[in-house]
């Protein structure tokens, strides 16, 4: 009898050992999960390839650029090339102080739309530096003025400023103008190299005069001081002009007229006189004549035909 009972007991644990060291079921999912190792038939001891988990949608990538709003494209504005000297330079407003050739200071605004270049190479907002001559390409947006391109380190300092001669002195070869878009007044000096124009064509110096209209494109000496290359003679005060062509923008709150002109395809801004009485035909679209006298600042109406109604 105890034979027989050694030998249950040898039998049970045998079948104990086979049982504990049988593979799993496949159907075992939770063996699966947390097992790390796996028995093969030959006795070996394998790593468990770790399974990746199955997308049940495709990856998504996207460009944080564009979750942000597109720019509004930069409005179509007459420009003004302001040349001068980095003095403050901020980078969390998008805003540049620049000490203006001439004397003053301007605040400038720029963004992602601004264009860079430097000897003719496009470069980046990151390689404006403080100290540094720039030359911007600017606009007047409301009531801030925007930079829609910079030049770096020009070769050659050229700038150009519109505005009203303030100042004529041929004593001292200087000439002072208002530009319209600028807080200062441009001081410029004259010499025997500077070119005199009206309608294209040359004149002479005696023909410049207090009060008129001109278009001064300068160079740096850089000492200070810029030199007019050229001055164009644009409205002599007191002069009569006529412009026709089709009418752009009308105020008649405050009489003001944008006239996109047939002839050279200028804009023109023109205030009519309160002795012109405004036709109720006189809308944006409509092709007119008007007589314009320049005094000083801007043309005033003193007669207006309309031609054509327009759409």
């Amino acid at each position: 009898m105890k034979h027989i009972a050694k030998v249950a007991v040898g039998s049970l644990l045998l079948g104990s050992l086979a049982y504990a060291q049988a593979p799993s079921e496949p159907g075992s999912s939770a063996s699966a999960a947390t097992s790390s190792v796996i028995s093969t038939t030959d006795g070996s001891i394998q790593p468990v390839q770790p399974v990746a988990p199955k997308d049940t949608d495709p990856d998504i990538v996207a460009d944080p650029a564009s979750l942000l709003p597109d720019l509004p494209p930069v409005p179509r504005a007459k420009a003004t090339l302001i040349g001068g000297t980095v003095e403050r330079l901020d980078r969390v407003r998008d805003q540049v102080t620049v000490r203006v050739f001439g004397g003053g200071r301007m605040n400038i605004l720029f963004d992602p739309r601004t264009r860079v270049y430097r000897g003719g190479a496009e470069a980046t907002l990151a390689d404006l530096r403080e100290g540094e001559r720039i030359y911007l390409d600017t606009i007047l947006d409301g009531n801030t003025v925007f930079a829609r391109s910079i030049l770096l380190k020009s070769e050659q300092a050229i700038g150009e400023s519109q505005g009203i001669v303030l100042k004529y002195r041929t004593d001292r070869g200087e000439i002072t103008v208002r530009d319209a878009i600028s807080p200062t007044s441009l001081r410029v000096r004259v010499n025997s190299s500077t070119q005199f124009l009206q309608d294209e064509h040359k004149v002479p110096a005696s023909k410049l005069s207090e009060g008129c209209l001109v278009a001064v494109k300068f160079s740096s000496e850089g000492n200070g001081h810029e030199v007019a290359r050229e001055i164009s003679i644009l409205a002599l005060f007191g002069t009569r002009y006529t412009f026709a062509g089709q009418v752009v923008h009308v105020d008649l709150r405050t009489g003001l007229l944008v006239i996109n002109s047939a002839t050279d395809h200028k804009t023109y801004e023109v205030y009519l006189d309160p002795s012109v009485a405004p036709d109720e035909n006189l809308h944006a679209g409509a092709v007119v004549t008007v007589v314009t006298n320049f005094e000083g600042s801007r043309y005033v109406a003193r007669s207006l035909t309309i031609d054509s109604q327009g759409k």
